[in-house]
């Protein structure tokens, strides 16, 4: 039973529509937590609470898990309201342009997952495109049969990359992502599997700070359809919990950013799983933060719609091993439960 005092205190805050983004569902406990951390609720005290940085000011449960996408909606409109326009020379296209941002996501003790509702999210193709990248593909055809049509543009249209000596033909994608991670050539010749030495390491349980994967290669860049934008990421842990950090070079906020969150929100998941370490929380790191100009009414109407529940995600438990997700593992081997999205958006892509 709420007590007096909380239901009091529900119906006093539940009136100021800052509060309510705060605690979309009026929850007693989240809204105590907010009057603690901002005893007038004023609003130059409450614009400085949204951020996920500071979810236990206002109560993880409610804020940070159950809608991961006021972290994501928060980053949008601090983009448009503090951007820069630039003339992109690559694609012709003005940009609103923020320079370096993040976010984090924290699933510590939750099956809750930043799959983005606001917008309806195409994650058969997500799930298939990660896959793809622990198993190291280099070609479109191999991404299709996982259900993950994403690169067939890249492969067969980019005109920069059809002109290019290094393409082999059809499909080809040339030393991208998972290449990289599984494959890196040394300057000895030798190759090193970046993955699965992290993955070596995080199986001792101890924390090490060289536990990285990065898929940037200067002198490779030519050989890859698309240079990374994703370009390096790192795990940690404390107290038996796996984290994970990301950098992203360049970041389009409307269309790729999404898919990113949730790519390596489900890294991080996969990974903890198959190492036997508790899930902590992702935190994204971004450099050039980008909305292109055709792009900017898509993104209003996705900010001004009240994000649902997060989806809980349901893993195969029978995914023990990276030679699971290597081989037999399939995008319908990962479910999300409770997933209601609006509808998607179409955004124009900028190559």
């Amino acid at each position: 039973m709420m007590s007096l005092t909380k239901k009091i205190l529900s119906i006093f805050m539940s009136s100021n529509k800052e509060i309510q983004k705060l605690c979309p569902d009026n929850d007693p406990d989240c809204l105590q937590r907010l009057k603690e951390a901002c005893p007038t609720l004023d609003e130059e005290c409450l614009k400085h609470i949204p951020s996920q940085m500071d979810y236990y000011l206002v109560g993880r449960e409610n804020y940070n898990v159950r809608y991961f996408d006021n972290e994501y909606l928060r980053l949008c409109k601090q983009v448009i309201e503090n951007g820069t326009w630039v003339y992109n020379s690559r694609t012709q296209k003005r940009c609103l342009t923020y320079i370096g941002a993040s976010m984090r996501f924290d699933m510590e003790g939750t099956n809750a997952f930043p799959l983005l509702t606001t917008k309806k999210m195409a994650y058969k193709a997500l799930i298939g495109e990660l896959l793809g990248f622990i198993r190291g593909f280099d070609n479109a055809q191999q991404f299709r049969e996982l259900n993950c049509k994403i690169w067939d543009a890249n492969a067969n249209v980019t005109e920069q990359w059809l002109k290019n000596e290094n393409r082999k033909g059809e499909d080809d994608l040339g030393r991208i992502y998972g290449v990289q991670a599984r494959e890196w050539r040394g300057s000895n010749g030798e190759t090193v599997d970046q993955l699965q030495n992290v993955i070596d390491r995080l199986n001792l349980k101890h924390d090490d700070r060289r536990l990285i994967v990065s898929h940037w290669k200067p002198d490779e860049l030519p050989e890859m359809a698309l240079p990374p934008c994703h370009l390096l990421y790192q795990f940690h842990i404390t107290d038996e919990t796996l984290h994970l950090t990301m950098y992203q070079r360049s970041a389009d906020l409307p269309l790729g950013v999404p898919f990113n969150i949730a790519s390596y929100a489900l890294l991080l998941r996969l990974i903890a799983q198959i190492t036997g370490l508790k899930c902590g929380s992702f935190t994204h790191f971004l450099g050039n933060v980008h909305i292109y100009e055709d792009q900017l009414e898509g993104l209003e109407t996705q900010i001004s719609r009240k994000p649902n529940c997060s989806p809980n995600i349901i893993i195969d438990e029978n995914i023990q091993t990276l030679e699971d997700l290597e081989t037999w593992v399939i995008p319908d081997n990962i479910k999300f439960e409770g997933y209601v999205p609006y509808d998607a958006i179409k955004f124009p892509f900028s190559a």
